[in-house]
């Protein structure tokens, strides 16, 4: 029987943070406190927390065999530090089997992979996006795959447009990449913005990537990209089309989530991202709301009169975070399908 511990969690369901937990709550308050100020990264250093705080006692088995996998992790790194990953898998296949050999590199890699250009993350957007001025589309691209989506996404902003589509384009085709080639580039990168200190570049970007980065840019950018995009590659646009919410993508959802989302909008937010929209959004939303609500929302909306293009846009982005946090959240259900982009005046 697989070892299990009192949360009824599994070992091999375990995530690496779940891990790394019980591996602290065996160590001790002290020592484990100690480890965790070190923790740059504050994300994970929050959801290491948070599977503390989850898991219960652990069984002395379950524990020896967290304890081993760290063991043969640390293993393989010496050999990768050593040899490279070729030499690393030769020497682990003899000691674990071939099997085990490629579990553990696959381990070592997702765990040496977390947060490259972390530093990025701490920069201005504008001053990153100037020292990218002169620099390959595909390095940029490479540098924000990476990057908090959001960071990416104020990066990409400051772009020049023609930069910003060959830039998308390049995330959005990113393959995988032998790691040795990347730690490769990473030295170059590191030598050519000192300030900057760099990880690892085995696994980022894609259509995916993409899509989160765009869902957090601003609406001009996000529709400039969009635009070129279909135009040079129309198969890859729908593609990102189909994984991002946009805030004409709100006639898409059920009115209990509109129900829910508007609990979390404040009215002159609401107010100003239904001016100059389609009139199938603003009813969307008029029809989710009570007869005094809808016409206070009107009302507000008269007396706003004209307003700039731009401040509509920074809060359409705003209202589309809180769906995207609602939906991380499992509190609605987003659709994903197309949607056709055509406006209505």
């Amino acid at each position: 029987m697989a070892d299990e511990n009192e949360s009824g969690i599994k070992l091999e369901y375990m995530t690496s943070t779940q891990k790394v937990a019980a591996f602290l709550i065996a160590m001790g308050p002290a020592t484990a406190s100690e480890i965790l100020k070190n923790i740059k990264d504050t994300d994970l250093l929050e959801q290491i927390t948070l599977d503390i705080a989850s898991l219960h006692k652990i069984s002395t088995d379950m524990l020896n065999s967290i304890l081993d996998e760290f063991h043969a992790l640390f293993i393989a790194s010496d050999y990768v530090q050593s040899g490279g990953m070729s030499y690393a898998q030769t020497l682990l296949e003899k000691a674990y089997g071939t099997e085990q050999a490629e579990k553990i590199l696959s381990r070592l890699a997702t765990l040496i992979s977390t947060n490259p250009f972390q530093f990025f993350n701490e920069a201005d957007p504008s001053q990153l996006a100037t020292s990218f001025q002169n620099e390959n589309p595909q390095l940029i691209a490479l540098i924000l795959a990476y990057l908090k989506p959001e960071h990416s996404a104020q990066v990409l902003n400051y772009l020049p447009p023609d930069v910003q589509t060959q830039v998308c384009l390049k995330i959005a085709e990113m393959k995988t990449t032998n790691p040795e080639i990347l730690a490769e580039i990473e030295k170059i990168v590191e030598s050519k913005f000192s300030s900057i200190v760099v990880q690892d570049f085995s696994k980022a970007g894609g259509v995916e990537s993409l899509a989160s980065i765009l869902n957090r840019t601003d609406r001009a950018t996000e529709k400039n990209v969009m635009e070129l995009l279909e135009l040079k590659n129309p198969a890859l646009a729908q593609n990102v089309k189909e994984l991002m919410f946009v805030f004409e993508d709100i006639v898409n959802l059920e009115d209990r989530a509109i129900q829910r989302i508007l609990r979390q909008v404040e009215t002159k937010d609401l107010a100003m991202s239904l001016k100059g929209t389609r009139e199938d959004v603003k009813n969307k939303i008029l029809n989710n709301m009570s007869e005094r609500a809808r016409q206070m929302l009107l009302d507000d909306m008269e007396y706003m009169g004209p307003v700039r293009a731009k401040e509509v846009q920074e809060v359409q982005t705003k209202i589309v975070a809180i769906i995207r946090a609602l939906e991380a959240e499992g509190e609605i259900v987003i659709a994903r399908e197309s949607q056709e982009d055509e406006m209505i005046e």
